[in-house]
């Protein structure tokens, strides 16, 4: 029987010139002279093919992270931190993603997740001009770089959707540097910056929304210090729409009339999957030689962490929250639905998670947390840390390691959960769905108090850029809603 084999494509050449050609070389030199390729040399050390035919988001993704010398915060493989396309699975599983690629919500909302600011614009959302000085901004820079989504048929090219990052422009000829990551299928090409709008004028058969590009930056800090939203599960979309449609259509139809009234309509009926929506960040490690003790660094991200624990349990709408739980009765099939709060459940789950992680495999069934160990640690001058150490056997080769989770601490009077619970995830969910779903209620004062709860001037800095975070990211979700 006969395997069909292939070995790169020609280039359609027009409309795209080949980079090393002796017309892309000089479109180089003459870009270079202009300033325009600045952006050019920290993708290029990067730049890498994608591992999977449809992992092209990913690849770019993994590209331009590394290329903002973002700390991915995990190990890549060894001891070494580094972003791979394999590793970027967040947003939808390696799987799906492998059938069906990925959306361009979906790799916005994945920049976002590890640590990139995102500026995102489908096509109908921008013009030519803009996009124009948004690639001459970034090309003439080291501190941002921009993304394109487009079919590949606007070059006479084979395929359909793709990503790519832009490595620079040329001035006189209107032409952008595309570094394809298919680099075994088209090597990097310049193309016309108006033929490239065109291609990213079309429409994704996927979500029936235009393509379009996104300019990714580096955060001053991480992306999620203790929280984020996860699109992995089926339904997501459900809960994303519930969120933001279906709550302002609640709160219209009844007559509410104060803050716990308010609460049970928006938890009297949640989507099944919102348990999995939103979730605190357990950072995990790989325990070496039987050291439980934490490094300066680990201790750090800890208080950090811990800081913004105690920021969040500090504000009004937490205690409403936890004095409704703690009375309503139609709650408690939403306190169920959650992750219990018991310490050792919640560490056989992340301990197995992570121990996949770190191994490199993913939603693995041959790993389990067959017991976890509390450990207390108190360090001179220092604030006491909680380390649960996980027992992790591989039921294939009956092999056993120890994995780390690292446990935020907050004791206070309002909560006598230590770690994040129910009631955190609640507020913070709370806290970050966007301001506008409130504007249905027709009580005044009930609006106004709302709208005081969830005031972003009220939070802290650290909160408020949890907040933010999470509210960018449901925002980037909902981008690729509109045929849904």
């Amino acid at each position: 029987m006969a395997v069909a084999g292939f070995y790169r494509r020609v280039l359609p050449s027009p409309p795209a010139i080949d980079f090393s050609s002796s017309d892309g070389k000089r479109l180089f030199t003459e870009a270079l002279g202009d300033g325009t390729m600045e952006g050019f040399f920290k993708l290029i050390s990067y730049y890498q093919t994608q591992s999977e035919p449809a992992f092209c988001g990913l690849a770019t993704l993994a590209v331009v992270l590394n290329a903002l010398s973002i700390d991915p915060g995990r190990k890549w493989k060894g001891p070494w931190r580094w972003f791979d396309d394999t590793m970027l699975d967040c947003c939808e599983p390696l799987a799906k993603i492998k059938t069906d690629g990925i959306t361009f919500g979906k790799v916005a909302c994945l920049a976002r997740c590890n640590g990139a600011k995102v500026v995102a614009f489908r096509a109908n959302e921008s013009t030519i001009d803009d996009f124009r000085k948004y690639v001459v901004s970034c090309s003439s820079s080291e501190d941002c770089h921009v993304i394109t989504s487009y079919h590949r048929g606007a070059f006479k090219q084979t395929g359909s959707g793709h990503f790519s990052p832009i490595g620079g422009y040329h001035t006189g000829k209107d032409m952008v540097l595309i570094l394809d990551v298919a680099r075994f299928k088209y090597p990097p090409h310049w193309v016309p910056l108006t033929l490239l709008w065109d291609a990213m004028n079309t429409i994704d058969s996927a979500t029936g929304l235009p393509r379009g590009y996104m300019i990714l930056s580096k955060l001053p800090r991480g992306p999620s210090i203790l929280y984020t939203l996860s699109c992995q599960h089926d339904g997501w979309n459900n809960v994303i729409k519930y969120l933001t449609e279906e709550i302002p259509q609640l709160l219209k139809t009844e007559d509410v009339k104060d803050v716990g009234e308010l609460l049970s309509v928006v938890f009297k009926m949640p989507p099944p999957n919102l348990r999995q929506f939103i979730k605190w960040v357990a950072e995990v490690r790989e325990q070496e030689d039987g050291n439980v003790k934490l490094n300066a660094e680990e201790r750090g991200r800890l208080a950090v962490k811990e800081e913004i624990l105690e920021q969040l349990r500090a504000t009004e709408l937490f205690k409403h929250v936890k004095q409704w739980l703690a009375s309503e009765t139609l709650c408690k099939g939403l306190t169920s639905s959650f992750d219990k709060d018991e310490l050792h459940a919640i560490a056989l789950s992340v301990c197995s998670q992570g121990a996949e992680t770190l191994g490199g495999k993913r939603c693995s069934a041959d790993r389990s947390c067959c017991k976890t160990d509390i450990h207390l640690l108190n360090g001179e001058n220092e604030k006491a840390a909680v380390v649960v150490s996980g027992s992790v056997v591989s039921n294939v080769s009956t092999k056993q390691g120890v994995v780390d989770m690292l446990v935020p601490l907050c004791k206070t009077d309002e909560c006598c959960c230590e770690w994040p619970s129910v009631v955190d995830v609640l507020t913070i969910l709370l806290l970050s769905l966007p301001q506008h779903i409130w504007s249905t209620v027709k009580e005044e004062k009930l609006l106004a108090d709302i709208n005081t709860l969830v005031a972003e001037k009220n939070l802290s800095a650290s909160l408020q850029d949890e907040v933010l975070h999470l509210r960018q990211q449901m925002h980037l979700l909902m981008t690729d809603l509109g045929s849904q």
